[in-house]
């Protein structure tokens, strides 16, 4: 049994007024600076910790996680038929929703050098509210992008930058980060369904311009996707596993497909991340990595190098979910298919065999434009999902790898 957990996102149309500190706000307690620094710990001295350099706005919207249990499911084999009533089944998956609620708030820095850059505030609840989880979870993604953002000359422009941040006096910990963009992946994936939606009710269209539509999606894709894995090998080469990437994970700077020149993906939501230096740090072992090493050492990985390939590997598993993700999501009409029924599907019902996978999704015209992008370059986009998902983790490839495959890097659109 595997445990993979992830966020999700909740709207909301609470608004609140700019103003000029945070504690004219009736709802929000005074403020004291800064984030309480951790053991393994040094704040960069770029980064804002002093509460009065920034201006909190209105509340955009919340982050909830859910717990996914992994499961067997289905024996796949000669003589096993599958029908379209397999797909979103949720046979013996147990999903659970965590308890630390995190609040994301607009906002602007007040003064100092970088007076009037936009902000996203991410707030984690007190330990009176969220627990010791919710303060672990603040104080590890602070560590992390603190630590991959050490070197100011070598920065990668596809991670989200860390601003600064303060604490609260009811102990909510409140981290700043520059707004890139107010579309995540999956705002992505489900605008662009929807639009799929619309297209085919309509009675009339060009079919020259479907096709240029189709090919700006592609183009975009794979564009998209590159720049997530750029950031996950900038991650890897530092030792940093991100173990939280989903759809939800990558910020977007647009959405307009014609502008995929100037899309600037970038990864965020790292409270799960995983210091995985030789020897291991102490903090890499706690609670918040314990259910990475139970699946490693469930994989027959033992020693603390085996346990850093798998780790590195699970990464991977992540990333070739969230290609399956933009593979299917934008090119299907809305409600056919979702990021957990797709991960069923390939987890259960095909139990990660994605030539069955295709067979199936050809017989099912909801796939048809799927199905023609993964096989563009003599079936390219599958062969490199299935590296991706290799069932043996020993077996998969290196971010880089993924980065250099030829279907990101050569594929004709």
């Amino acid at each position: 049994m595997l445990l993979k957990q992830f966020h999700y996102f909740l709207s909301s149309s609470t608004k609140l007024p700019f103003f000029k500190s945070p504690t004219d706000a009736n709802s929000i307690s005074p403020f004291r600076s800064p984030i309480p620094v951790r053991r393994s710990l040094t704040v960069s001295a770029s980064l804002i910790t002093n509460s009065d350099s920034f201006e909190v706005g209105r509340l955009i919207g919340s982050y909830g996680f859910m717990n996914v249990t992994s499961y067997s499911g289905f024996q796949s084999g000669e003589g096993v038929e599958y029908s379209s009533g397999d797909l979103g089944q949720l046979r013996v998956q147990d999903v659970g929703e965590g308890s630390v609620k995190i609040r994301l708030y607009e906002g602007r820095v007040s003064q100092g050098s970088r007076k009037g850059t936009s902000l996203i505030f991410k707030v984690y609840p007190g330990k009176r509210a969220g627990g010791l989880e919710a303060d672990m979870m603040a104080a590890n993604e602070l560590n992390a992008h603190v630590f991959l953002q050490s070197s100011s000359s070598d920065i990668s422009s596809n991670l989200a930058l860390l601003v600064g941040g303060f604490e609260t006096n009811t102990g909510e910990q409140w981290l700043a980060f520059r707004d890139d963009g107010k579309y995540s992946a999956a705002d992505y994936g489900k605008i662009m369904s929807e639009r799929m939606s619309k297209r085919v009710e309509q009675v009339s269209w060009n079919p020259y311009e479907q096709e240029l539509l189709i090919k700006r999606r592609r183009n975009f894709v794979i564009r998209m996707f590159q720049g997530i894995m750029r950031g996950l090998v900038y991650m890897h080469d530092r030792n940093r596993l991100h173990q939280s990437l989903g759809p939800s994970s990558v910020v977007l700077n647009t959405i307009v497909e014609k502008d995929a020149a100037y899309l600037v993906p970038r990864l965020r939501d790292l409270a799960f991340s995983v210091d995985v230096r030789y020897p291991f740090p102490e903090d890499s072992l706690g609670q918040l990595a314990e259910g990475l090493w139970r699946r490693a050492t469930a994989a027959g990985a033992y020693t603390p190098m085996e346990k850093r390939a798998f780790g590195i590997a699970d990464d991977i598993y992540g990333a070739g979910l969230l290609f399956a993700y933009l593979a299917f999501v934008p090119f299907c009409e809305a409600g056919v298919v979702d990021a957990l029924s797709l991960q069923r599907l390939l987890e259960s019902t095909f139990r990660l065999d994605l030539e069955a996978t295709r067979e199936y999704c050809l017989a099912d015209d909801r796939f048809v434009e799927a199905v023609k992008f993964l096989d563009l370059d003599d079936r390219a986009g599958w062969k490199l999902l299935q590296a991706m998902l290799n069932p043996d983790f020993r077996q998969r490839p290196l971010a880089e790898a993924v980065l250099n495959h030829r279907f990101l890097t050569t594929t004709m659109i």
